[in-house]
């Protein structure tokens, strides 16, 4: 397999350079007082003046005072509408340097890089597309491949219906989940033809109280309700979820008759509860949308008030989680494991606390999903791993060999960087590669990363040991002992608590160790809280155990004061 490299920043600024020139739309660069910054040879073309000509000269190539009283109607609104929303769109006739009236469509785009603002602006010249009025409207209005309203006449249609309406108006905003991963099964025609089957299905429902279905275009779609009670749109709303349990058959040049599965993400706001005006009613319904797709998707989600607070906390948590990996907040507790049979201290499992400037230690429970959802795991991986190889040096120096585990999640182990982290920690510290274990868990497993294995191979050749956490609890174990070159399994701890007296626990207890005996793997049981659980384990042939009876989580410190007492202890009786 051809190994892949992203393309470099310069790289994709020269190709994208290189599109804007040889684009088909007329596209043009203005500086925040709208002046001529760049232009590109269709532009020249249309137009008919030179970029050499045009720089430096403010839009509409003369100064304002020389302009007609419409073209600084228009300049003022295009400012306005820019300074507020960042965008603006419009359909005109302008002349040419040669007195040809051309019709246009044209966009700007409000862009900012650092304190410098840019105007981008692009224009279709729509003559020698349409010939009249309506194949021009129907042109803009609407998606050429469903032939729905676009989202400009989604947003007219809300706005008017607000104006009007003595009844409740009802915003949903709609995403097709796994769009990406859907488009790349089914090729371009494949996706567009599932696309046009979905909108088919959802217009033969024949929605009640629905006053305009829109495709915003892609995996987007809006829907418009009026009626005089919202929750009759839920009704509506549950049979297009339920309309989304049947498959849809996609066939094109790539695959025949594909069964695929089309779920979707819903958001839901509504007049006059959540907002008076159009932008506002859009704006919570996509923050609704935004919330079902951050739990998973394939749900409706109303908007309350309370995910306004919900999203500043996830922004502000955000900024701390930056600032933690930035100034290394995040230290290493110890929880001890034992062998079972002499009582001895094993090693110890690294568990993350973040030491919280304001709030305290935390537990990984209030931040570890935040970790995964803004792409923070290696950072944190890193920063812990370098806090397990200097306290390793330490008790190296000590005369300790006992060995650190640490966790990490299958998309660690894809990270191309992640395995130089490791090798390289292994060198800068000087500390031996069995001390350092590795455990992922079954769970992470089975989002099958195509790299786990190989970055698993990789690691085991260091020397590294290899550890399966929380085995048993998910859907492909054996399969996993089979594939991964794991030195240990570790049971989950829902398998130990009731084991004295629950004959099904140990049953499956005995059927692991029987299982890691057969394919040379060493055990550890999590989750011992007292001694009665150790003794069944030790009687059952578990070598190692860690729990709550042997030793909480607990600080560097209080780690290498209890390896201390154990020399001291063993010395003592020798």
């Amino acid at each position: 397999m051809t190994n892949f490299a992203p393309i470099s920043i310069t790289n994709k600024q020269q190709v994208l350079a290189e599109l804007c020139e040889q684009f088909d739309d007329a596209i043009f660069i203005l500086d925040e007082h709208l002046r001529y910054l760049s232009v590109n040879a269709r532009y020249e073309l249309m137009i008919g003046y030179t970029e050499a000509f045009l720089l430096g000269r403010p839009l509409g190539i003369y100064a304002a005072e020389f302009l007609s009283e419409e073209e600084r109607v228009v300049l003022t609104d295009i400012t306005e509408r820019l300074d507020n929303s960042g965008f603006y769109e419009n359909n005109f006739s302008m002349p040419n340097r040669y007195g040809e009236i051309l019709n246009c469509y044209m966009t700007y785009r409000k862009i900012k890089m650092g304190t410098t603002i840019y105007y981008v602006g692009m224009v279709r010249d729509m003559s020698a597309v349409v010939k009249d009025r309506k194949q021009v409207a129907h042109l803009l209005n609407y998606d050429q491949i469903t032939e729905l309203p676009n989202r400009k006449v989604f947003l007219s249609q809300t706005s008017d219906l607000l104006l009007d309406s003595y009844q409740e108006v009802i915003v949903v905003r709609l995403n097709i989940d796994r769009y990406r991963s859907l488009a790349s099964l089914l090729g371009p025609d494949g996706i567009n033809n599932l696309i046009k089957k979905f909108v088919t299905r959802v217009k033969d429902l024949k929605l009640g109280f629905l006053r305009c279905f829109s495709h915003f275009g892609g995996d987007d779609f809006a829907l418009l309700f009026e009626c005089s009670d919202a929750n009759m749109v839920r009704l509506q709303l549950d049979s297009l979820m339920q309309m989304c349990e049947r498959p849809f058959f996609v066939s094109d040049d790539r695959v025949t008759n594909t069964e695929v599965y089309c779920h979707v993400s819903v958001g839901v706001s509504y007049y006059p509860e959540n907002d008076n005006e159009f932008t506002g009613l859009l704006t919570k319904a996509e923050k609704a949308l935004n919330y079902v797709k951050q739990h998973g998707g394939d749900d409706v989600f109303w908007y309350n008030n309370s995910m306004t607070e919900l999203n500043a906390h996830h922004l502000r948590l955000e900024y701390e989680l930056r600032v933690a990996t930035n100034e290394s907040q995040f230290i290493a507790y110890y929880q001890p494991k034992f062998a079972l049979d002499t009582g001895d201290i094993s090693g110890f499992e690294a568990l993350v606390r973040w030491q919280h400037p304001t709030r305290g230690l935390l537990q990984p429970i209030e931040f570890i999903d935040a970790i995964i959802s803004h792409k923070l795991s290696l950072e944190l991986f890193s920063q812990m791993a370098n806090q397990i190889a200097e306290q390793l040096t330490l008790w190296q120096n000590l005369g300790f060999e006992q060995h650190i585990c640490i966790n990490a999640d299958a998309t660690e182990f894809n990270n191309p960087e992640f395995f130089d982290v490791v090798s390289n920690l292994l060198m800068q510290h000087q500390i031996a590669a069995h001390q350092l274990h590795i455990e992922i868990t079954e769970s992470s497993l089975m989002k099958r990363h195509d790299n786990v294995r190989k970055q698993l191979d990789r690691l085991k050749e260091l020397g590294i040991c290899l550890a399966l956490d929380d085995f048993g609890t998910g859907y492909a174990s054996l399969s996993y002992l089979q594939e991964y070159p794991f030195d240990f399994i570790k049971i989950d701890k829902s398998f130990i608590s009731k084991i004295t007296a629950d004959k099904t626990q140990r049953a499956i207890v005995k059927a692991i160790l029987a299982l890691a005996q057969a394919l040379d793997m060493q055990v550890i049981a999590e989750g011992i809280e007292n001694e009665q659980q150790r003794d069944f384990l030790l009687a059952m042939g578990c070598q190692y155990g860690q729990g709550y009876w042997f030793g909480k989580p607990m600080t560097a410190e209080a780690a290498t004061e209890l390896l201390m007492q154990q020399h001291l202890s063993k010395n003592k009786y020798d």
